[in-house]
């Protein structure tokens, strides 16, 4: 009886009697059945017996190494006996119902599937068929085929598929082979081929017989045929079969939400849903729903919902489908395109801006029609995670050729040479200096002007002259053409009435106090003479200067029409000591920051809107606040809220007001009703507002614009408001975002600068808002304007907010502003505090296409002496080439910057220290015409300048070509940077890291194969970052990344490691938010945060320093041998990810945040764990590294 095929569990006696049945089962099947049915019939009997009444028989049966499910299942196979048949149902039914997927794993792993399929074939030729074994036979399909991965192409070619379909067309009213019946329905349906084969053959239409209105009688029934429904419906062809029946499904849902008043039937109400929301998926389901009212019945039956939080569900998805419904509209504007335009000389054929201008009119925006727009989309967001995953290590570089340095240098040296006049301290003797004068400043570059005249590229404001005076190649290029500069000789107070209209000029009304008339006017500083709305007021006459304001600086004064020139004011100062109001004094808290400087710094700007005002802030500076500002938590359900708000707009069309009240598009003003409209503004340096419309009395739709020369890149904001109403709560709207995720869902606030506090003596943007969300809206672009790139929606990032002031003036930003003008100026004060000891040398480098200069700065220590030993260690200092602001929206770059230049030119012994130790090479802003043009990533060539590193053009992107040119000339001398950094933002993640290049990394992230010498590289890229992460608080070692993707080979970072040798080439990316780990956790990123980072740059500088010297090298192996960092994070898989992982990195929220994808689990690192051995800062250089950050 050959029991030694069976071999029980441990534990269990081996004369098992189910053991001796099964033998005389197998005994049975080798011979003839059907001599004695009767038998086999007996046999079965018993063994279900012991399985219902024993659960050891049941683990016997399916024990590792038993043949007991081969012999159940040979002899279903072989009988013809139709109760022998049953009993073996009966049997499985009870194995499978316990014991989860293992025991239906051996099921399908012994064929067990193909046989209950054959059978099911078998069993319909019966005339009639038997409804027991059908019964049974799809209550053990139903729990096998969800663990078979091929069940439905097993059915499909076996023919159940009709079998299923027609028993249950013959049996609608037999519930209890209905149910299992559905359920195989429901498992054939999620095989695509299956679905539209079934949908074919009528099963849309067969389960609209089943389900119906609300009952408390077989509920499991229709949950079972809902879901069946749902899976047969994510095919597009069934969808529209389904079209027809929305209204039926409208009525259904609403009528079970009325009766289901102990919401006991939740699952049944989302089953509902999810077939609408499938449905929706194409036009025609889109269209039926808005026909049938499903916006109104969605957003009726939700808002009564919000009560009960179990019921979140069905309100999540109920908003999911209303906003794929809600009408998608274009942008509120006659193109996307920028407003603002600037002609190029040399435009490529096939160039972004080309493209962009040969598109034929009125294509730019034209929404999209297609019906997979919405289906292509995941609105999970682990799918979308696994989806970025996979494009992630789609982007990685394979080629190991790509990722090693470049041996030979792509330009001769002749053609270098040029800039050799850039590199002064490399061939200067100092042998005109005096050294023993203390008090005589030194300047660095005696025998030639501050600035040397700069390498000019023809713009479109500087056309080459017919007769050059000089060769090229001797650097010596022609100045451009004057650019017509802003005519600012004379800043008046002015009024024009909401920006149009003639200039009148009278005394403030009798009986009013001068404070509070200035205070109701202050809303910036006109800069009178100069751009389209510059009037004829103030011309080049001079007055005396008011009291407010020094430097011939005044302010737009409000009230009725009422403005105030300088001579008046100067009267009424003298007839009214008590009605001055003075500019704050910050002096002393910023000592780089000078208000009449600024201006005259402005004066020299050139803009392409030629911005005609000073935006408060930048005029009075800002002085970080004291307290800390937390990072905002998220009240649950905000979201939601703000959808519906939306919503209400196509629901309820009437309460809308839809006036436009500022539009850059339209030259004459529009009309604004007194006191009843907010008043904007966005027309000074870095402004960026295209478009505001009073939605409802107190909410905006806030519209950014393009970059110029671009029709995307909508993200930085910067504007003025005034006019508001105290205590009343605004919602502002910014509808045009492009990122499919932002740290605004994870407490990320906006900036507001408010005049009143300036001048009560707090000038400083501080955190603000609430009820902050950014989500999909029913704005899109056509695929043509999205550049064929997948996603074509925008997004809202809304928020809220209550004044505290009465006609106060307030200004709005994406980040901390830092002006083109406002590095000029910061220049010029650090000239200033220059001390005999210092060598700063400042350059333009190059004009912009805008007609700006580039500035180069040359930073290091002045030598002892003239002795040769002197000289000869001035000039062999390595150096460092620091950059910074290549895409103007990340200002957060240039705070960072500033840091890191104060600290430079600071007199703390670890200043002068690092002076000694380095050279600097530093260009502080790589980008200033999309700086002052208020653009969030382009230059005016409409490009992303840190895509443009590996073939620059100079021109049409000349800081970046000339920036290269002079890193291409120091490989050429030999004189490669020990360190090359660009200073960056980041917009999606927190705390402050860096991205590097490594080989090795980036090799291990592949299934490239390599070996070990074709990986050899020295790891002193990983020393600098973990300086930082020891001494920075705001750094996290766990967020930095060594791997080079495809898509960033033309950054500066990958194109300096790789062609001019650098091997410690890195970008330092800072949060725009906070932070999530050490010092600073669960706080806002502030300016003083990020000057601290810079400085903390500079003193990891030093420690690398003396680290990498021949003879500290031997006590700091730990941080230059990092191969179990390596091993480790290798080891560590996902929790460690490389760049592509770490761009959205962010813990989810409990309230699901739809269309919110790109955000996954962020792992749990603390980098401020210090490793036991690691050598931290002495603690004389600790306390010498405090004082020079404080």
């Amino acid at each position: 009886m050959n029991k030694h095929k069976m071999i029980p569990e441990k534990g269990v006696p081996s004369n098992s009697r189910v053991l001796m049945l099964f033998g005389q089962l197998e005994k049975l099947n080798r011979e003839s059945m059907l001599v004695d049915p009767e038998i086999a019939r007996q046999i079965t009997a018993k063994i279900l017996h012991l399985i219902q009444t024993q659960e050891k028989t049941r683990k016997e049966i399916v024990s590792k190494g038993s043949s007991g499910m081969e012999v159940i299942l040979a002899t279903l196979e072989n009988t013809q006996d139709l109760q022998s048949i049953l009993n073996i149902l009966y049997i499985l039914n009870e194995l499978l119902t316990v014991g989860g997927g293992r025991r239906i794993g051996v099921f399908v792993s012994k064929g067990g599937t193909g046989i209950l399929l054959q059978l099911v074939i078998s069993a319909s030729k019966e005339s009639p068929p038997s409804e027991e074994v059908m019964l049974q036979l799809h209550s053990v399909l139903a729990k096998v085929g969800p663990k078979d991965r091929k069940f439905g192409v097993k059915a499909r070619l076996n023919g159940a598929l009709n079998v299923t379909v027609n028993l249950l067309k013959q049996n609608l009213q037999n519930y209890k082979l209905l149910l299992p019946c559905l359920l195989v329905l429901q498992v054939y349906s999620s095989n695509t081929v299956n679905a539209v084969s079934l949908g074919k053959n009528g099963v849309v239409e067969l389960m609209f017989k089943i389900i119906g209105p609300y009952s408390k009688k077989n509920t499991s029934l229709l949950k079972v045929s809902l879901d069946t429904l749902g899976a047969l419906l994510k095919s597009k062809t069934n969808a529209q079969r389904a079209v027809v029946h929305v209204p039926v499904l409208l009525y259904i849902y609403q009528d079970w939400h009325r009766n289901d008043t102990r919401h006991r039937h939740i699952l049944i109400r989302k089953g509902i849903l999810s077939c609408l929301k499938n449905i929706t998926n194409i036009k025609l389901g889109r269209k039926a729903f808005i026909d049938a009212d499903g916006m109104r019945i969605l957003y009726n039956t939700s808002t009564e919902c919000l009560s009960v939080r179990t019921l979140d569900p069905l309100i999540n998805t109920s908003s999911l489908i209303m906003r794929k419904c809600f009408p998608k509209n274009r942008l509120p504007l006659p193109t996307i395109k920028s407003v603002f335009h600037h002609q190029l000389l040399h435009v490529p054929a096939g160039g972004p801006v080309a493209q962009l201008y040969n598109q034929p009119l009125g294509m730019d925006d034209v929404v999209d029609e297609s019906d997979n727009n919405e289906e292509a989309e995941a609105e999970n967001d682990m799918e979308n995670e696994v989806e970025d995953h996979h494009a992630g290590n789609d982007d990685i570089e394979t080629d190991i050729n790509k990722l090693r340095p470049k041996e030979t240098h792509s330009r001769p040296f002749e053609e270098l040479k040029i800039y050799e006049r850039f590199f002064m301290e490399l061939s200067e003797d100092f042998q005109v200096f005096k050294f023993d004068n203390p008090k005589k400043g030194v300047t660095a570059t005696p025998e030639a002007p501050k600035s040397h005249r700069p390498i000019i590229v023809p713009t479109a404001q500087a056309l080459p002259p017919k007769n050059p005076t000089a060769a090229p190649l001797q650097g010596e290029c022609p100045h451009p053409a004057p650019v017509s500069a802003l005519d600012l000789d004379t800043i008046n107070i002015t009024k024009d009435q909401d920006g149009c209209g003639d200039h009148t000029h009278s005394r403030p009304h009798p009986g009013a106090g001068l404070e509070q008339e200035l205070v109701q006017g202050l809303e910036r500083v006109a800069l009178d003479g100069a751009g389209p709305q510059g009037g004829e007021g103030g011309g080049n006459k001079h007055n005396r200067q008011p009291p407010i304001l020094a430097g011939g600086v005044a302010a737009r004064l409000g009230g009725e029409g009422e403005e105030m020139l300088a001579e008046d004011w100067a009267e009424e100062e003298e007839s009214s000591e008590e009605g001055v109001l003075h500019v704050p004094d910050t002096a002393l808290l910023l000592p780089l920051h000078d208000p009449d400087l600024y201006v005259e710094m402005v004066k020299s700007t050139s803009s392409v809107p030629q911005f005609s005002e000073v935006a408060y802030p930048d005029y009075f500076g800002h002085v970080a606040p004291t307290s800390r500002e937390h990072i905002l938590e998220r009240v649950y359900g905000v979201q939601r809220t703000k959808i519906f708000q939306d919503i209400e707009r196509l629901i309820h069309p009437n309460d809308i007001l839809d006036k436009v009240v500022y539009d850059l598009d339209i030259q004459s003003c529009p009309v604004v009703d007194g006191g009843e409209s907010l008043k904007f503004n966005s027309q000074f340096e870095s402004g960026n507002l295209r478009k505001a419309v009073q939605v409802r009395k107190f909410e905006y739709d806030l519209v950014l614009n393009s970059d110029i020369n671009s029709n995307h890149y909508h993200q930085w904001f910067y504007f003025e408001v005034s006019g508001m109403r105290v205590g009343a709560p605004y919602r502002f709207n910014i509808i045009n975002c492009e990122k499919s995720n932002s740290q605004f869902n994870y407490g990320m606030q906006v900036l507001m600068y408010s005049v009143q506090e300036a001048i009560s003596g707090r000038p400083r943007w501080v955190r603000t808002g609430t009820d902050i969300c950014y989500y999909k809206n029913h704005f899109s672009r056509s695929s043509i304007a999205a550049g064929g790139q997948k996603g074509k929606s925008y997004y809202t990032m809304t928020f809220s907010m209550t004044f505290n002031h009465k006609d106060d003036v307030c200004y709005f930003a994406y980040h901390y502003p830092y002006t083109y003008s406002t590095l000029k100026m910061h220049l010029q004060k650090l000239e200033a505090l220059r001390t005999p000891q210092t060598y700063l040398r400042e350059d333009v480098l190059c004009e912009t296409l805008g007609g700006n200069s580039c500035p180069l700065l040359t930073i290091t220590a002045m030598p002892e002496s003239t002795s040769n030993d002197q000289i000869c260690q001035f000039r062999n200092r390595p150096l460092v080439f620091l950059s910074s602001r290549v895409h103007p929206g990340e200002t957060n770059a240039s705070w960072v910057m500033k840091g890191t230049l104060e600290f430079l030119m600071g007199s703390s012994p670890l200043a002068h220290s690092l002076r000694e130790a380095y050279i600097f090479k530093i260009v502080p802003m790589l980008n200033p015409d999309g700086v002052v043009n208020g653009n969030h990533r382009c230059s005016l060539s409409g490009e992303d300048l840190n895509r443009q590193w590996q073939n620059p053009s100079p021109e049409l992107h000349p800081t970046i070509y000339h920036t290269k040119s002079l890193l291409q000339y120091l490989a050429a001398i030999q004189r490669a940077p020990l360190v090359f950094c660009d200073y960056h933002g980041h917009s999606r993640k927190k705390n402050v890291f860096m991205y590097g290049c490594s080989l090795k990394e980036t090799v291990w992230e592949t299934n490239i194969s390599a070996t070990s010498c074709e990986l050899h590289e020295d790891l002193g890229y990983r020393t600098l970052p973990k300086i930082l992460s020891q001494m920075a608080p705001a750094f996290s070692m766990a967020s930095c990344s060594f791997v080079v993707e495809r898509s960033k080979e033309a950054t500066a970072r990958v194109v300096v490691w790789r062609e001019i040798g650098v091997q410690r080439s890195y970008t330092m990316e800072s949060t725009l938010c906070g932070c999530d780990q050490g010092k600073y956790k669960g706080l806002q990123i502030g300016t003083r945060e990020l000057e601290e980072m810079g400085a903390q740059f500079c003193v990891a500088l030093l420690r690398l320093k003396r680290l990498t010297s021949p003879l500290k090298l031997r006590n700091h192996a730990h941080l230059l041998d990092v191969e179990s960092d390596l091993t480790e994070t290798r080891c560590k898989g996902s929790s460690t990810p490389s760049t592509y992982l770490l761009e959205d990195e962010e813990a989810s929220f409990m309230e699901e945040v739809d269309y919110s994808a790109e955000s996954g689990d962020e792992p749990d690192n603390d980098p401020n764990t210090a490793d036991p051995h690691d050598n931290h800062l002495s603690d004389s250089e600790s306390n010498n590294y405090r004082d020079s950050l404080t």
